[in-house]
């Protein structure tokens, strides 16, 4: 038993997988059992019929990714690869509440088709949550506003592969070996920063495609430096830390001197995207900006890399997922056009709980009232500044329910996992029939 992510049971074959270096004897379609996945697992999650792991919570990486891709995950089980064995035949469940279930053998599960024809339209966006471009052609008939949150670190991870200082430094390589991946990867450039800059551009430009004219939010890296490292090349370039999640990420890394370059790359690609390729629908978004004199500075080296804030329609917005962002909310609405809160960071930040924490799972809790009174509050600033805000963050992907809450502070768009998108449309339609508060 563990946490369930998604609301679907499926049987099959398991499919044990100890390491990330083992997963080319994943067996397409089966059931991967596992420790925990980062985004070095990807590729194999997307063969996958369903996911188990011993670790982790309902924002950890394999209950987010396997919301998007539609898959029943079991997270959090602290057992489950030393109880079940590769081979076995089980039924994972997740339709059984907000505990998962695995049971041996197989079970008869029927499916039903749901006719979304008759929703009405609601004042509240209701968006999702996609970085797969490959995703994006599974959902593009939900009846969506639009993309609240596109992640770079997917495209980066599963198409680019390399960091990209790594590519802005190749010649700086003496191992053999990292310098052939890399040559391998960007055979046909000539000139290697251009891969990265071409690759990010044409995974944007399917999202944006699927939802165009409706924005696209695009976050801007948020990689923390355990992860950068993962990447080919990318122990080079980052720093070793205590604790990545608080450390050199999002916003402080674009300005500096240790990834500037890597940044102005980014800003390359969105550019491209919207000049080149006619996607003006993308917003840009920045993830984990700390202080106001840090969104001060991001926006300035957009600028030097040809992004200006409302130059040829180019809005910027803001995470908002550290107390920073809700204390100062009025002064970081000068800078930005519109806010998303983060409920997973914000919640981990305001709480004081690792999020990726089985032991503390249950402490941690996007509906806790201090949590609620962050929303509520930076919601309040955000529209009196005149200002968009949503929430991309997993709380109303979990808690259909809480999306009442999010309606009657007076949000102006939800942002949700695919699967989760038919719940909570209906809740936010119930939640607007019975006030009159309704706000666009």
């Amino acid at each position: 038993m563990g946490l369930s992510v998604g609301d679907a049971a499926v049987s099959g074959r398991v499919c044990l997988i100890e390491t990330a270096k083992d997963i080319d004897k994943f067996v397409d379609n089966s059931i991967l059992v596992t420790g925990a996945t980062d985004p070095d697992w990807v590729p194999v999650m997307k063969r996958a019929a369903a996911i188990v792991t011993d670790h982790g919570g309902r924002t950890s990486h394999a209950a987010i990714v396997s919301r998007e891709l539609g898959l029943p995950a079991i997270v959090g089980t602290a057992n489950a690869t030393y109880v079940l064995h590769s081979g076995q035949n089980i039924t994972v469940s997740c339709a059984e509440g907000t505990s998962g279930f695995v049971y041996e053998g197989t079970s008869d599960i029927t499916t039903k088709t749901l006719d979304m024809s008759g929703l009405p339209a609601t004042r509240t966006n209701i968006m999702l949550n996609l970085a797969n471009p490959a995703a994006a052609y599974r959902w593009w008939r939900l009846p969506t506003d639009g993309i609240g949150l596109a992640r770079m670190e997917f495209v980066v991870s599963n198409a680019i592969q390399i960091h990209p200082m790594a590519l802005i430094h190749f010649d700086r390589f003496e191992d053999e070996e990292t310098k052939k991946k890399i040559t391998t990867l960007t055979a046909g450039y000539d000139n290697k920063p251009e891969y990265f800059v071409d690759k990010l551009s044409r995974g944007f430009a399917t999202l944006c495609a699927v939802v165009h004219p409706k924005p696209a939010i695009i976050r801007m890296s948020d990689f923390k430096t355990n992860e950068y490292a993962g990447l080919i090349g990318g122990a080079e370039f980052e720093p070793g830390e205590e604790n990545p999640m608080l450390g050199f990420r999002g916003a402080s890394r674009y300005y500096s001197p240790r990834y500037k370059e890597g940044f102005a790359l980014e800003c390359r690609a969105i550019k491209r995207l919207r000049e080149d390729m006619g996607f003006i629908n993308a917003i840009v978004m920045i993830p984990f900006c700390r202080t106001v004199d840090e969104a001060k500075k991001v926006l300035d080296v957009m600028a030097e890399n040809g992004l200006r804030r409302t130059e040829k329609g180019l809005q910027v917005y803001v995470m908002c997922e550290i107390p920073s962002n809700v204390i100062l909310a009025a002064d970081f609405a000068n800078h930005f056009d519109g806010f998303s809160i983060g409920s997973n960071d914000l919640t981990q930040l305001t709480l004081g709980v690792d999020r990726d924490s089985s032991e503390l799972a249950k402490l941690f809790d996007e509906q806790d009232q201090a949590v609620k009174w962050m929303i509520s509050h930076v919601i309040s600033a955000a529209r009196k500044a005149g200002r968009k805000i949503g929430i991309c963050g997993q709380a109303p992907s979990d808690h259909p329910e809480f999306s009442k809450f999010l309606v009657e502070a007076g949000i102006n768009s939800i942002s949700i996992s695919p699967d989760s998108f038919v719940a909570v449309k209906k809740q936010v339609i119930a939640s607007e029939q019975r006030s009159e508060i309704g706000f666009h």
